[in-house]
Order: structure tokens, then sequence, then C-alpha cells
């Protein structure tokens, strides 16, 4: 008898194709007015919504794609700097929250450049000049997808204020995210993580959806031997701390 078992992993690559072609028709539809005739207010404001909710799916299957990759133990590790992570995954999120910001951030040079266009939005970047310079050899698209889910959690969460921060010590990158919103109490903190990986698990709302991301997180991390901790008090916001040998 055949085997009609259907790997997740295949169904989501297909899925890649139909959503390129609704990005690209939705682009041209705007971008092409020439050609396709002139749209109204209402009609734009309709398709950037397509747009951006296809960009989300899109990372939401790349990330998916990732953690496979991630569980079969495949790593394409390379150099890259700091810098280039951290503005990579500011751009990526201010792509679906402020496409304005983001365009900000592609022109950017610096660090003062990136703090200034990135202030208005309630973002703090905390990196010394030195390690915002440092090359180091891992799996960008991992770290990269690891930061970006904890900064756009921060974002969800925060009262006003996303901090973020970076260091280099005893050879291993540690990222810190910190938002300033209404927090965990310590009591509460394990349940985050174990929401992801037991069934039937009720905590209160605000726990669980602190928690959205962590499963991939957790995930990513433990394939590349590294560590995430929670600081967090009720009405204090809370502080994820990523730790990564290097």
């Amino acid at each position: 008898m055949p085997d009609t078992t259907i790997k997740t992993e295949i169904l989501i690559h297909d899925l890649k194709v139909p959503i390129s072609v609704i990005d690209a028709g939705a682009k041209s539809l705007l971008n092409r007015q020439d050609s396709y005739g002139p749209l109204t207010d209402k009609q734009t404001k309709v398709l950037k919504r397509i747009i951006r909710n296809t960009l989300t799916t899109q990372r939401l299957v790349n990330d998916v794609m990732e953690l496979g990759r991630s569980r079969e133990g495949v790593m394409i590790t390379s150099d890259f700097p700091i810098s280039v992570l951290v503005t990579s995954v500011l751009m990526e999120i201010f792509d679906l929250s402020d496409p304005s910001v983001a365009e900000d951030i592609r022109k950017i040079k610096t660090y003062d450049e990136l703090e200034q266009a990135v202030q208005a939005s309630g973002a703090r970047l905390f990196f010394d000049p030195k390690v915002w310079k440092t090359m180091v050899y891992l799996d960008e698209a991992k770290v990269r997808q690891i930061l970006r889910n904890l900064v756009t959690n921060a974002f969800k969460h925060r009262s006003s204020v996303v901090k973020i921060s970076g260091s280099i010590e005893e050879n291993q990158l540690i990222l810190k995210v910190k938002d300033d919103g209404r927090g965990i109490p310590p009591a509460e903190h394990q349940k985050i993580f174990e929401t992801y990986f037991t069934t039937g698990s009720s905590i209160e709302s605000a726990i669980k959806s602190h928690g959205l991301g962590l499963a991939g997180v957790m995930v990513l991390l433990k394939d590349m031997g590294g560590t995430l901790t929670l600081n967090s008090d009720d009405r204090k916001g809370a502080e994820f701390i990523v730790k990564i040998q290097l």
C-alpha cells in the first residue's frame, strides 16, 4: 500500500508560488495603473492591505521552512556583522507596521542614523560601537528569525518603548529585547515556555500572547545550542535574553 503521508514541509514549500503570484498581481495593479486603469482610494487601500498580508504570509512560510531545516540539523553558517542583523530585522518589522520608516532604514548608513529613524516609533538601541561592527559566524537566517520574533513580540506588548541591546561576552552573542508593558509575574514565567509543548494548557491571555513566536525561538535556539531566559515582573515589562555560543 503506498505511503499517503503528506509532509508539512512539502505543503509549505508549495505555498510559495501562489503567494508570490498574489503578491505580484496586487503590486502590478497598484504600480501599473497606466496599463490596468486608475484606482480609487479605497481600492488602493485594499491592495496595500493584500500586499502587507502577503508579506506576512511569505515570512511565516519561510520561518516554518527554516524550523524544518533546523530540526533536520541543517545549519548554513556565514560571517555577518551585528549591524546587518539588527538593521534587517527592524526593516522587516517596519515593512509591515510603518513602510515609511522601513524606507528610511534602507537609506541609513550609520548607527546614529538608525537610532534616529526608529526613535519616533518607540524603538531604542543600545549597542557598543565595537559590538555593532563585530562580525559573527552563525546561521544568519536563524538568528534573524529569533530576533525578529522577540522584537515583534515586544512591540505588541509595550506601553511605549522597546529596548534592543547586544553584547559579546565569554565568546557568546547576547541579545536582549525589553518592553515596558504590563509584564508577567515570576510564578508564571515557566508557563510561557510550557504552553507550546503541552496541550490543554489554560493561562491568562497576557501570558499566552507573550508566548507568541517563542515556540519557534526555542526550537531554533535549542538546535544552535543557545538559551533563552526571561526577566519580568507584574506591571514591570518583560525582557527576553538570548545567548548563542560563537
